[in-house]
């Protein structure tokens, strides 16, 4: 039986599969080629130190995994409108944004999930089109009776 911070990660990561389109990963190297309709990383991060309570011993977690969000697009020629990456990365944020926001305890595995505003930059890629890439860091709050449970 997997521990309760398994079990919230396994759980996260189905919400980033859920987001239509996007292929969604955990802890995987960011590839050369991004999917067309974007990648989800879910990173684990860290458990922080716990709230203890005591009768009985409860750890108490405000756990920070973080979620890389990475499209691939070309933008639309100088003078000329288009979706382009900024575009194309937003879309990708407001349907991750509706998936972690339709179960907010993950399935009963966590007590509350939040996630705050994303940190965005562009990476260049020789030879392609630039990757947009976001930051999103995401809160997972849950109580286990033993740290490596």
């Amino acid at each position: 039986m997997p521990s309760i911070r398994e079990t919230a990660l396994s759980a996260l990561l189905a919400r980033l599969v859920a987001v239509p389109d996007a292929v969604a990963g955990r802890e995987i190297a960011v590839p050369e080629r991004i999917p067309p309709g974007g990648l989800l990383i879910l990173r684990d991060g860290e458990p922080g130190a716990p709230e203890i309570t005591l009768s009985p011993l409860l750890h108490h977690y405000d756990h920070t995994a973080e979620i890389e969000v990475l499209v691939q697009a070309a933008d639309p020629p100088l003078g000329r409108s288009g979706p382009g990456r900024a575009r194309a990365l937003d879309d990708l944020l407001r349907a991750l944004a509706a998936s972690l926001g339709a179960d907010r305890t993950l399935g009963g595995t966590v007590e509350w999930l939040t996630w705050g505003a994303p940190e965005t930059e562009d990476i260049a890629v020789a030879g392609g089109a630039a990757i947009k890439a976001a930051r999103v860091p995401v809160t997972l709050t849950y109580t286990t009776p033993d740290p490596l449970t």
